[in-house]
Formats: C-alpha cells, structure tokens, sequence
C-alpha cells in the first residue's frame, strides 16, 4: 500500500479551506452595467430560407353523398376532433371513382373506399408508413380531386 505524504502547509491550508464557511450566492437580480455573461443572441437578419406553398383552394362539394359516405361522416363526428382532422376526398383511381379518408393520427392508416363503400386498401399508415402495400402507386394515379367532407370542429 502507498501512502501520499502531503507537505504540512498544503495539509493546514486544505482543512482551513475546507472548514470556512463558503457560501455560494445566484445574483436573482441583473447587474447594472454589462453582462452577466455573454450578451443575448441577435435577432436572425436574413429572410426565411423556405418558399412557402399556396394553399390548395378546394371547394367543397356535398353533392351526391351516398348513404355511406353520410354514415360515416356520422360516426366521425361522434367521435372527438382529431389533430389532424379527417377530411374525405374523392378521385378517380385505376378507372373508377373512389373516397380517400385521411388517417387521424401517427401510424393509423388512410382509408380508399370504392362508390359502394367498400375499402379498396391503405395507401399510406401503420408502422412503415406505406400502408398495406395494396394501392402502392395511390399517389401517383390518383386524378381529378375533389373534396367531398372535413370535419368542421
């Protein structure tokens, strides 16, 4: 075993520091000439760096919601709001007409439903966030948009 010999000086001056009374203050108020520290931050000076895209004007078109669709607008809104909201919009896909429902949140799936009512697939959701693979090219076949619903609250 090694002993660490200490001079007795730096010995007496290590226990008269550790036994005065230090006491550490936070100033709580700013002094009145300079910085505390380093000075604030300056406003940026340059522009946005981001080209801000128009917001698509879409009409809303309510005409000739079938039985369904109303049914299920219905029972959207008899469920809370969700962030984002809902809307429903109508396309023509691979030849017909078809109703995409946005998902409500995160990993839940979107929803392409057929004029019946019946669901086509799952373009986008769920954990890879591709959907369930069924209608893979939605996005880029989908034609002639319209939206049909959003919820209003």
């Amino acid at each position: 075993m090694r002993r660490l010999l200490i001079p007795f000086t730096a010995l007496a001056l290590l226990l008269s520091a550790c036994q005065s009374d230090v006491v550490v203050n936070t100033p709580t108020t700013p002094p009145s000439e300079g910085f505390v520290s380093e000075p604030d931050t300056p406003a940026p000076t340059s522009t946005n760096t981001t080209d801000p895209v128009a917001a698509r004007d879409m009409r809303l078109d309510s005409t000739a919601r079938p039985l369904w669709l109303r049914q299920r607008i219905q029972s959207i809104l008899a469920t809370r709001k969700r962030n984002p909201i809902i809307r429903i919009t109508r396309y023509e896909y691979e030849g017909q007409t078809v109703y995409y429902e946005s998902a409500p949140c995160c990993d839940q799936y979107s929803t392409v439903y057929d004029v019946k009512g019946q669901i086509l697939c799952h373009p986008e959701g769920g954990i890879t966030g591709k959907g369930d693979g069924k209608c893979a090219n939605f996005d880029k076949r989908k034609a002639n948009e319209q939206l049909v619903w959003q919820d209003p609250r």
